[in-house]
């Protein structure tokens, strides 16, 4: 009896081994054919009870990820010099010296890559859009709250009154706002702020304190003597001494910078004659204190229209130095003065002479007489000759006004 149970129960093993077998080698091809089914789906977007889930295909996410890192690198570097210049506007607040800090060869090619001439053009031809009669009050007082403008000098205060942003940039002051100071020789052409003034030496001119450019690289090569209504006083030398035409006299400089807000229109520093007109298609970098204290040489780089002359000292120069957004300079008596043109090449310039065989002198300008405008905010250079004891009435960073005094003997 016990002999035939063990038999039963060992045949009934026999039995279930294979099944078992059987099955586990089921479960193994099932399990796989799931597997190589999840791999041959595209990564889409799924849900769960918790939240949507998006997922990307890894080429996109590998396209990302240079485009990431540029942004991070990118917005890091403007956290940083957001930071800097908070700490240069406290260090004004405590009437620190500001150390420049120059930039480097490649921070400059990167900055002059931006196609600032083509956005400048854009922005120029956004300027002359119409805005709506509705509108143009917001607009304009966000702009007035921006940069702090002052319309109570305006000649015409009603908002309304100016079409598009052009004609509200180019607005004109009252009569009585800007009286011109008669008792010196040279007044301030313009509203904005003295960033530097002083002697020029060693042909160096500084746009702030401790960075400088070349006077050379900024005004050009040398006029021909035949073209010049003055012979220079040594035929030879150094630059600066071929610009000086009296014996004695030293060669001085004033750079201003109009902020956005400030009045955009400049007028003749003094009475003088214009007899040349240089034109540097150029960059248009920003002008503002701060990028003049990190970029060297920033004005030589930028576009420029230099006004050329004599006054009753000897050599006399203006400059209107074009910016970001301001690549519009206009000079009143220069019909032929086209800026931020296509047709002209960085790297060259073009002359034009005013004195031709009708008119032996050039351009007579009085003290104080409009001269030209800016579409927004720039910088105004000026270059000249005068006695030893020429004084300039100035403080470096101060705030001035067209009108107000620069300087005199």
């Amino acid at each position: 009896m016990a002999a035939s149970v063990g038999q039963g129960c060992l045949r009934l093993l026999r039995g279930v081994a294979p099944w078992r077998s059987r099955r586990r080698h089921c479960e193994d091809i099932a399990l796989s054919h799931f597997l190589q089914s999840l791999r041959k789906l595209p990564l889409r977007t799924f849900s769960t009870n918790a939240r949507k889930v998006h997922t990307a295909p890894a080429r996109t996410l590998s396209l990302l990820r240079p485009l990431l890192f540029l942004v991070a690198t990118g917005g890091g570097y403007a956290g940083y010099r957001q930071y800097e210049k908070y700490q240069e506007r406290e260090w004004e607040k405590l009437g620190l010296e500001i150390p420049p800090k120059l930039a480097g060869h490649w921070e400059v090619a990167l900055y002059k890559s931006v196609p600032t001439r083509l956005l400048s053009r854009a922005w120029g031809r956004l300027n002359q859009v119409e805005l709506p009669h509705w509108l143009r009050r917001p607009v304009y007082s966000l702009y007035i709250w921006t940069f702090g403008v002052n319309m109570k000098e305006a000649a015409v205060e009603d908002l309304h009154h100016y079409r598009n942003l052009s004609e509200f940039f180019r607005r004109k002051l009252k009569p009585q706002a800007r009286p011109v100071c008669d008792l010196h020789s040279v007044i301030s052409p313009s509203d904005g702020k003295i960033l530097n003034f002083g002697q020029v030496k060693n042909c160096e001119v500084e746009q702030v304190k401790g960075v400088t450019y070349s006077l050379e690289s900024f005004l050009g090569p040398r006029i021909p003597a035949e073209d010049l209504p003055f012979p220079p006083a040594t035929s030879c030398g150094s630059f600066r001494s071929q610009l000086v035409t009296r014996e004695g006299n030293e060669l001085y400089h004033c750079v201003i910078y109009l902020a956005p807000g400030d009045y955009h229109c400049f007028h003749s520093p003094t009475d003088w004659t214009v007899s040349h007109r240089r034109h540097f298609p150029g960059s248009l970098m920003s002008v503002n204190p701060g990028m003049a204290r990190w970029i060297k040489e920033l004005f030589c780089h930028n576009e420029r229209v230099v006004l050329t002359g004599d006054w009753k000292h000897g050599f006399f120069s203006l400059t209107a130095v074009g910016a970001t957004n301001v690549g519009s300079i206009r000079i009143y008596f220069d019909q032929d003065l086209h800026t931020n043109s296509p047709r002209y090449s960085k790297g060259s310039y073009n002359d034009f002479s005013f004195v031709t065989h009708m008119n032996k002198e050039g351009i007579p300008m009085r003290k104080g007489e409009h001269l030209g405008e800016f579409n927004l905010g720039s910088t105004i250079v000026l270059i000249f000759e005068a006695p030893k004891d020429f004084n300039f009435k100035l403080k470096a960073g101060q705030k001035i006004r067209f009108g107000e005094a620069l300087g005199s003997l």
